[in-house]
Order: C-alpha cells, then sequence, then structure tokens
C-alpha cells in the first residue's frame, strides 16, 4: 500500500466501500482505485468485504474500508468539487443523488452512502468574492436559496437582474 501524501481522508463505510469508490472514480476526473485488500474468509459476515483500499480521487488519494454500521457520516466533513461549468455541476449533481441521495441547500448533497459533497461551479467563489460587496451580496442572497447551484440565476442576481 502506498501513500506518499502526509494526511489522507479515510471513509469508513457500513458495507458499500468497494461500490462507492467505484462510482466516485467514475465521476471525477484523474481518479483510480489502487488497491484493494479484502477481509479473510475468518471474518464472519465480512469475508470479501474490503478492509482497506487505497483510491484517488481527481489526483488526492483516500483510503476506505468496510467497517460495519457504528459510524456513520455526516455532514461536518464534505468533499467539495470544484467544476469547470453548470454541465458538471448537473452532471455530478444527478448522479450523486441517485438512488438515495438527497439535497441539500447551497451547493450541498449526500450520496446514498450518507457522504456530504459540495458540488460548486468555479463561478460562485468568484462572483461572491468580488470587490463590490453589494453585486457579491446578491449573489449570496441568491445562492442561500438554492439547493443545486444555478450560474445562470447567480449571474443575474450579479448583474442585478
Amino acid at each position: 500500500m502506498e501513500l506518499s501524501q502526509k494526511v489522507t481522508p479515510f471513509l469508513w463505510f457500513d458495507n458499500q466501500a468497494e461500490e462507492a469508490i467505484n462510482l466516485y472514480c467514475s465521476l471525477i476526473p484523474d481518479s483510480k482505485i489502487i488497491t484493494i485488500t479484502r477481509y479473510p474468509d475468518s471474518f464472519p459476515g465480512m469475508a470479501g468485504k474490503v478492509l482497506t483500499a487505497v483510491f484517488q480521487l481527481g489526483g488526492l488519494k483516500f483510503m476506505a474500508l468496510d467497517g460495519g454500521p457504528q459510524f456513520k457520516f455526516t455532514e461536518a466533513v464534505s468533499l467539495y468539487v470544484n467544476c469547470e461549468d453548470q454541465k458538471e455541476v448537473d452532471m455530478l449533481w444527478n448522479k450523486l443523488i441517485a438512488d438515495g441521495g438527497a439535497e441539500s441547500q447551497c451547493g450541498w448533497l449526500k450520496d446514498k452512502y450518507g457522504m456530504s459533497w459540495q458540488i460548486i461551479p468555479k463561478a460562485l467563489p468568484t462572483l461572491m468574492t468580488d470587490p463590490d460587496r453589494e453585486k457579491a451580496g446578491r449573489v449570496m442572497q441568491a445562492m442561500m436559496k438554492m439547493h443545486k447551484i444555478e450560474v445562470d440565476v447567480l449571474q443575474k442576481a450579479y448583474d442585478g437582474k
């Protein structure tokens, strides 16, 4: 198992680690599964499940395991995805909320495994940090009303329309 990063996020899944990391790697460019080590047959109920997996999302390495239902993800930790445009936001949003995920507010969602994500277009931080605080304030107000971030709505708020 090769981990060249000093700090590596480690994700605890109930029993769907492999399914989750396959989904995540299919959605984010520069992603891949590096290694999967499985529980041996001597672990009742866990044989063949993921003991540890090392995978890369957008170039950042993560680890994961199937650890059982004792611990759940919370919104206190989320994966922030810096999206190029609305097309990327829409694709990721729809794929991550599919099959039991849930929308939240301001670009946040939970996938069907309980992991929280922020799906944010590059335009949002650009518009929100504009030196013109009135324009930036309108963008913030528009964003606060959204679930999925809509760049065209943000731009209209920025332009005062």
